[in-house]
């Protein structure tokens, strides 16, 4: 199982990861600052999974979402809330070449299964208790 990394612990590498990448990366081809179905562009060889969001000792996680005001899902501004669903179903990737965070999982409905992806923005990141 991948590290478990809390909001303090995700902010931290997410700062730390905003101050070097800065420039183009092939991973960017797409813009994922909300969330996204993984485009089919993005090489998956070039991420490295380094921790996740799901607690370990937690056999069903909540589906219960935070979106606060008008922002729902989709939006580029929601806030990324770890205690809440999707946020606490995600594993944490950084890209090997930027440097540049991201949070994925998979969505599974009765027909289908849709790998997600978004970008972290370290000042979208909020700890909110469930």
């Amino acid at each position: 199982m991948p590290n478990y990394l809390d909001a303090s612990a995700l902010t931290k590498i997410a700062l730390r990861a905003e101050s070097v990448a800065t420039g183009p990366c092939n991973c960017t081809r797409t813009p994922l600052d909300g969330w996204n179905s993984q485009p089919v562009s993005l090489d998956e060889g070039r991420l490295e999974e380094i921790g996740t969001l799901m607690v370990d000792d937690d056999p069903e996680p909540s589906y219960r979402e935070y979106l606060p005001g008008d922002l729902d899902y989709w939006s580029p501004n929601a806030p990324i809330t770890p205690h809440f669903f999707p946020y606490n179903r995600c594993n944490v990737w950084q890209c090997m070449q930027c440097s540049r965070l991201y949070l994925r999982y998979t969505e599974g409905g009765g027909y289908f299964v849709d790998r997600r992806i978004r970008a972290v923005n370290s000042a979208l990141i909020q700890d909110v208790p469930l």
